[in-house]
């Protein structure tokens, strides 16, 4: 649980370039706007500001990553994802952030496991199931992937066991957990899973593989992160 407490804020990247190039694994947190990812983020750090918990959906426009390690010493980073879905955001900012998010989730080559934050009481939406089938093919390699329940506390038992059950349906593998910021729920759990998956030489994740040449070439996408970029832009007008 410690050891995510060592997050300190790496760098921010507007577009793919910005990012360094880094060796040590890399777990990226993605969600619609007010899913609580970045409350999510800074509960699981124990820091109030790690990552700016906005009143105003849609704020965060870089991929912001923090690394992770104790004496300053960097094995592992978290990477903060622009929330998607927000329709008030102008368009042309929205397709930006969404081909930067597309391109990063296929093509980062340290990217070790991706946690998707999900509000129970929506559901997983048409945007999740767009951004589902962008990482499909990597979770499918070894990529690891859990989907975070987040505000898990305002749900009965029945509700929450409900929303794990149609959850579980929907994303069709991967982990699924109840997370309460409020409540510290699942806290403990995800911070456990979260290092097993970056320091466990025998952990086998969600997959078989986890060599890096079984990754997708970024520059083999482009096609494709048009297209999810302008589905993502169609449902969030819809919305």
């Amino acid at each position: 649980m410690g050891w995510l407490h060592t997050a300190r804020f790496l760098t921010e990247a507007p577009q793919l370039q910005h990012l360094p190039a880094l060796d040590v694994p890399e777990i990226a947190f993605v969600g619609r706007s007010n899913a609580g990812k970045s409350t999510s983020i800074n509960t699981l750090t124990q820091t109030r500001r790690m990552a700016f918990a906005s009143k105003t959906p849609g704020r965060t426009q870089s991929i912001n990553l923090f690394a992770l390690g104790k004496h300053n010493e960097t094995d592992a980073v978290l990477a903060d994802l622009p929330g998607y879905g927000y329709a008030a955001v102008p368009k042309e900012a929205k397709l930006r952030w969404q081909r930067v998010m597309a391109n990063y989730l296929i093509s980062r080559p340290n990217l070790r496991g991706i946690v998707m934050l999900c509000d129970p009481r929506r559901g997983l939406t048409e945007l999740d199931e767009i951004l589902l089938d962008v990482i499909r093919p990597r979770v499918e390699l070894g990529l690891d992937f859990l989907v975070l329940l987040t505000k898990a506390d305002k749900l009965t038992k029945v509700e929450a066991n409900k929303a794990l059950s149609i959850a579980r349906l929907q994303t069709g593998g991967g982990s699924l957990k109840l997370f309460s910021a409020l409540k510290k729920q699942g806290v403990t759990e995800v911070a456990q899973l979260l290092h097993q998956w970056t320091h466990d030489a025998n952990w086998t994740g969600n997959g078989t593989q986890h060599t890096a040449s079984d990754h997708a070439d970024s520059g083999s996408h482009n096609d494709m992160d048009t297209d999810v970029a302008s589905d993502i832009d169609d449902h969030a007008d819809r919305d």
